[in-house]
């Protein structure tokens, strides 16, 4: 008897020692503060990034939870505007930015201003948008457009507002 029981407790293993499955870790892989990532096409800056921290993921996509500066410039070298958020994220499969949370973009030479949540920007084919969900503002030196979703070029030079909403003002066409 002595012995059945002896069996039937070593049969009986701890469940706390055996294997537990593998974690995967997802997060980032590197981080780096303070940085500055510059972007050039035949030796001309385009972009210049700033950023107080950036993490790096196994798969390339980057991250910046601390908010996201980028500065773009003419092909003569002079700032042609900013853009600027409390949060950005890189997706490398995209080759995109997002930017989120009170979003800023300023082109200093015609004096316009955007506001807006969250912004798109396509590297590849030079624009910057958001969806028909997102509301926009744009300030120009003489009038204040709003509604929801944009498309402009990365320099803010041409842009339209997907649905606009508000009273706009409209001049007559000279009658003759």
């Amino acid at each position: 008897m002595l012995l059945l029981g002896a069996a039937l407790l070593g049969g009986c293993q701890d469940k706390s020692t055996a294997p537990k499955k593998k974690v995967e870790y997802k997060g980032p892989t590197l981080e780096t503060t303070n940085v500055l990532t510059l972007f050039s096409d035949s030796a001309r800056l385009q972009v210049r990034l700033t950023a107080k921290l950036e993490q790096t993921f196994e798969n390339g996509d980057l991250v910046y939870p601390k908010g996201v500066d980028m500065n773009f410039y003419a092909k003569d070298g002079s700032l042609v505007n900013t853009l600027r958020g409390d949060y950005g994220k890189f997706t490398r499969a995209d080759n995109k930015y997002v930017v989120r949370g009170h979003v800023r973009v300023h082109n200093q030479a015609k004096q316009q201003k955007l506001e807006t949540e969250e912004l798109f920007y396509d590297k590849p084919r030079a624009r910057i948008y958001n969806d028909t969900t997102t509301a926009v503002r744009i300030e120009t030196p003489t009038e204040v457009l709003t509604g929801f979703g944009m498309e402009a070029n990365e320099d803010f030079s041409r842009y339209k507002i997907r649905k606009p909403v508000g009273v706009f003002s409209v001049n007559e066409a000279p009658t003759n």
